[in-house]
């Protein structure tokens, strides 16, 4: 009989352990903040612009990605079109929050005084 080789099978169950301990991590809820800085926070003011300009500039990168392209600076196809989809997805998503804003405001305002 042949041996079995366990090290590729030690080295995968290392590998999802860690992916496991990562996603954790990740899920675990944040630090509690001091009262000002929590107020700060959730400035929904700032975290609306702060989320505007990230879709502004992943639009400028996307179109000097393409300009790069086309004018053959730039032969990665691939770098292009993911600078364009994530420009994409994050337009998208700004969009649909703009529509369930002006849909909660319509509800608001058409509620009896």
């Amino acid at each position: 009989m042949k041996p079995i080789d366990t090290s590729g099978l030690m080295a995968m169950r290392a590998a999802i352990l860690q992916q496991n301990s990562a996603l954790q991590k990740a899920a675990a809820p944040p630090a509690k903040l001091d009262g000002a800085a929590e107020a700060k926070g959730t400035d929904f003011t700032g975290a609306l612009k702060q989320a505007l300009g990230q879709v502004n500039e992943l639009q400028a990168k996307s179109a000097a990605a393409t300009e790069s392209f086309e004018r053959g600076e730039t032969t990665d196809i691939a770098a292009v079109m993911l600078a364009r989809e994530q420009s994409s997805v994050g337009f998208q998503a700004t969009l649909q929050v703009r529509n369930k804003l002006l849909s909660a405001y319509k509800d608001i305002m058409s509620m009896p005084v």
